[in-house]
């Protein structure tokens, strides 16, 4: 072992130990590692930086871009719509949303699907009056499964698929990881579907990611062209139900019409008065085809850039003991008050009409910049982590659209999938289907600071000959193996990886490592890239190999040990399914 090797080694242990130890944020450790490496000599220092102008940075930055633009025109929605009914037995309800996780997470990033998906989940577990925790865990799996079917599905596919590109001279497409993915995902999904969640404890937990907000009473109008138009109110109860929304009655002419109204025919112009949080309301109005007072001038809610903020009422505020109307905020700041939550309380007077008072928390609609500017008007203040994008549904098959044609150009070879993905952001912006705020917030800079540090580390692994070093272990302690054999003990070292560092990190570290035992047992490297793709993706025994397993821990009311009861036999079977399959698609 050489000196360079020695330090390098020493440098990577400190490394995984700290991400292991997870007290300092890791795109800092990462940060201060390659700094460590140039100062040692390991990297040239002109070659620092190489990584952040690196594909796979920019394709993932690209990628979580437009996951938030299909969410945005409501395009996933159309898939989510279909997945819950609470009068679904639970192995029925378990297997339709992993199957659903798993497609969405195919299109977009598997981070963004749980997000959308797991809300409708708990929702469900609320309505069947049954644990989330037994929902929650088989919902994430299913994500992380579906994630390694295309290439944009998951990092580490993409690192795998550009480090291909760095070594071979042509990176794996789009769908070089399907007929693997797809296999070790059907079987995935099946074992959480029928056995898997049997294995989770069943214990209380926090049933709504937006906490206790109370719920809102506001006031949806009927626009022009509305399929409410010309039906009774109470045929849109069964839709209401769907959405947990209550409808309290109708108001005409500025005049709240007496009782439920349960068999008014609804005319366009009209307000329907509802009762619900934000989301559902939003999700209710969106289907019933209804609009916000002010909105029009937006293109309604189908318009581009609006939000649903609420906003708490101190005593000092100006809105104190005034209205919507006599505060004008339509005509002063573009920004329409949509609803008001007071304890629960119910209102006969229209929500225009009526006096806010201290400790109300309001529910403003309007593009961000007129509700910030509103907001600071009125003394409110807004709460984080309660803003909710409203959904441009009218916009959803032509976001479709476009980002299938991204793909296309890609699979077609007429252009790199980063030059296709950046050519969608730039469509989606001119759409307004995205803003100019979405292209920085949107983008996880932890997640890309931590790649683009280590790319140059995982180079001068190579480069020093640790990886051949590594790979010369691996294959002597194999030696009596088939390929197939050294790629399953490969597999299971990655997998444990996974486990406790960063996907991203383990890709970039077991990518080198897998093609010099390539090299070493004289096979192609192919299948040992494959192999590290699957089993860096499979992170199933700990919260903290995978964000997805870390996003569900707090809802889901579990503990550390709670995630290899179901995750150690599908990491089994990944490497039983996987293996097998890789060697077949990709042979030695």
């Amino acid at each position: 072992m050489t000196t360079d090797q020695i330090m390098l080694f020493g440098i990577l242990i400190v490394l995984f130990g700290m991400l292991v130890w997870g007290r300092v944020r890791y795109d800092m450790v990462a940060f201060v590692a390659l700094l460590v490496t140039v100062l040692a000599g390991l990297i040239a220092p002109e070659d620092a930086f190489h990584g952040f102008g690196h594909p796979a940075v920019v394709i993932i930055a690209l990628v979580l871009i437009v996951s938030r633009g299909l969410m945005n025109s409501g395009a996933v929605e159309l898939i989510a719509r279909f997945v819950t009914r609470p009068d679904r037995a639970l192995t029925t309800h378990i297997g339709i949303m992993a199957i659903a996780g798993a497609v969405l997470s195919a299109i977009i990033n598997n981070v963004a699907a749980l997000a959308l998906l797991m809300s409708l989940d708990m929702d469900a577990a609320r309505k069947a009056k049954r644990a989330v925790s037994l929902t929650l865990m088989p919902l994430s799996f299913g994500t992380i499964l579906g994630g390694m079917i295309t290439l944009i599905g998951t990092p580490p596919n993409i690192v795998i698929a550009q480090y291909r590109q760095d070594v071979l001279g042509a990176p794996f497409s789009m769908f070089d990881f399907a007929p693997v993915g797809l296999a070790v995902a059907a079987v995935g999904i099946v074992y959480v579907a029928f056995l898997g969640w049997r294995l989770i404890p069943s214990r209380p937990d926090v049933m709504s990611l937006e906490g206790d907000a109370g719920l809102y009473v506001a006031e949806a109008r009927v626009k022009e062209g509305s399929k409410s138009t010309g039906h009774a109110v109470s045929e849109l109860y069964p839709l209401a139900e769907e959405n947990d929304v209550s409808i309290l009655g109708l108001t005409r002419n500025g005049k709240r019409l007496p009782g439920f109204s349960q068999a008014r025919e609804i005319r366009e112009g009209d307000f329907l008065v509802l009762e619900g949080d934000p989301k559902q309301i939003e999700a209710f109005m969106g289907a019933a085809e209804l609009d916000a007072i002010g909105t029009e001038e937006h293109g309604g809610l189908m318009g581009k850039s609006l939000s649903l903020v609420e906003a708490i009422v101190p005593e000092e505020s100006s809105a104190v003991g005034r209205t919507m109307l006599g505060l004008r905020l339509i005509q002063r700041h573009g920004v329409t008050l949509l609803g008001i939550s007071r304890q629960g309380q119910r209102f006969r007077e229209r929500v225009s009409h009526l006096p806010i008072k201290a400790g109300d928390l309001l529910l403003l609609i309007g593009p961000d910049k007129n509700i910030a500017a509103a907001s600071q008007w009125l003394g409110v203040l807004p709460l984080e982590n309660r803003r909710l994008e409203v959904l441009q549904r009218t916009k959803a098959f032509l976001a479709i659209a476009i980002f299938a044609a991204a793909i296309a150009l890609s699979v077609l070879g007429i252009t790199s999938l980063a030059i296709g993905l950046g050519l969608c952001v730039v469509a989606y912006l001119l759409l307004g289907i995205i803003n100019g705020r979405d292209f920085y917030a949107l983008i996880e800079w932890k997640v890309i600071v931590l790649l683009a540090c280590l790319i140059p580390v995982a180079a001068a692994l190579e480069d020093t000959g640790g990886s051949q070093l590594i790979a010369n272990l691996i294959v002597t302690q194999t030696e009596n193996l088939p390929a197939w054999g050294v790629l399953a003990v490969l597999m299971i070292i990655t997998m444990t990886l996974s486990d406790f560092l960063n996907n991203v990190a383990t890709a970039l570290i077991a990518a080198p490592i897998g093609v010099s035992v390539a090299n070493s047992l004289g096979a192609s490297p192919d299948p040992f890239l494959m192999g590290v793709a699957v089993a860096a993706s499979c992170a199933f025994l700990t919260p903290i190999g995978h964000k997805n397993n870390t996003i569900i821990m707090g809802p889901g009311n579990y503990r550390f040990g709670d995630y290899w009861r179901m995750g150690l036999v599908l990491e089994v079977l990944v490497i039983v399914v996987g293996v097998p399959m890789i060697a077949w698609v990709w042979p030695f």
